[in-house]
């Protein structure tokens, strides 16, 4: 294998060989704490623009099945992981690790001191890297790429339907993974999925019941010139925000996001659900949170916490059935304790049949 080289931006310098495509990689260098699901992750839309760093020190050891990819095209800029397994050993298992990410584009490097790396982005913050076969000084790029050309990059570019016998969900694509429109299609629901620059009318015309607005990539800010029409489907019809989804509802309704200095990657971030008292193990995927105090409590009230660091983690209109959470209830990879919020969500849908709310 080849030797190759991982710069951040901060002058660290990782040395490893290179796996996957042989070309160079520039992107945010983020890490996932998750201990397997390492396919639903590297497939996860929302890694457009990163390159994703595995914690768990061996990544590849059950193979690559036929069944959980969670987009067709990985989106991520690249892979860094410890130890790489090249004999994978699972019944279902079609490919190696390192061959999906040949086949796929990817860029990787292994044998990385990952745990160093991780603690130098948790102290530095997270940072551009540059993954490459030379190790040279690099000129980072002054200029970021927006959030809107990830998105739009992930987008589906024409409409797509799902026939079923219950309600009617449109999910604008964002970046959503498939385990969410398998979710809804397990609870019986058509489904429409539109591309995320889809207005009102368009949405309109096409007669839902409900609306799910998906996770995705990037600073939800860069999508504010939708936020009009994000809002004025909200209050036309039921509407759950997971992830980006989550961020972009809040921001129509006038509050803020901010970045985290590392972002919540993985299968085990416990929240808080409020009304309860509950604690729910979580599956998490993002780097920007809502702030608390732009919160309008006239308007919303908070409906989860992050038990480490009490960000915000759902929201619920008063008025209007609209409800976000910032994590993933569908999961894939991790645990299954929210799952019963995408239930509720069919269910209320059911339960208002054909009742609209007017636009105020």
């Amino acid at each position: 294998m080849e030797q190759g080289y991982l710069t951040l931006e901060t002058g660290e310098v990782f040395e490893g060989v290179l796996i996957g495509a042989k070309q160079d990689s520039l992107g945010e260098v983020v890490f996932n704490t998750s201990m397997t699901g390492y396919q639903e992750i590297i497939t996860d839309p929302s890694y457009a623009g990163q390159i994703i760093t595995f914690c768990y020190p061996i990544i590849g050891n059950y193979g690559i099945n036929a069944m959980d990819d969670e987009s067709i095209n990985p989106a991520l800029l690249g892979v860094i992981i410890g130890d790489l397994c090249e004999t994978p050993s699972h019944y279902q298992s079609i490919n190696k690790f390192s061959e999906k990410l040949k086949s796929a584009g990817v860029p990787g490097i292994a044998g990385v001191d990952t745990r160093l790396l991780v603690k130098t982005i948790r102290s530095r913050g997270t940072v551009k890297g540059f993954l490459s076969k030379s190790n040279v000084e690099k000129e980072f790029l002054s200029t970021k790429e927006t959030a809107q050309a990830w998105v739009e990059k992930v987008s589906t570019k024409k409409i797509q339907f799902f026939k079923n016998n219950g309600p009617h969900v449109v999910l604008m694509d964002f970046g959503y993974k498939k385990s969410i429109l398998n979710a809804l299609l397990e609870e019986n629901c058509a489904v429409t999925i539109v591309p995320f620059n889809t207005s009102f009318e368009k949405i309109k015309a096409l007669a839902p019941d409900g609306v799910l607005l998906s996770n995705g990539p990037g600073d939800p800010m860069e999508l504010k010139q939708w936020f009009p029409e994000i809002k004025k489907i909200t209050r036309y019809y039921p509407t759950l925000g997971i992830c980006l989804g989550h961020q972009l509802i809040a921001l129509s309704y006038g509050a803020k996001t901010e970045k985290l200095a590392y972002g919540h990657r993985g299968g085990n971030h416990p929240v808080k659900e409020l009304m309860t008292g509950k604690v729910k193990i979580t599956a998490q995927n993002h780097g920007y949170v809502v702030v608390d105090e732009s919160i309008d409590s006239t308007i919303f009230d908070v409906t989860y916490r992050n038990v480490n660091d009490k960000s915000i983690e759902g929201l619920k209109h008063h008025h209007y059935p609209i409800q976000t959470v910032q994590f993933h209830p569908e999961a894939h990879p991790g645990p299954s304790d929210t799952a019963h919020i995408l239930t509720e969500f069919v269910s209320q849908i059911t339960s208002l049949g054909e009742t609209v709310y007017a636009v105020k």
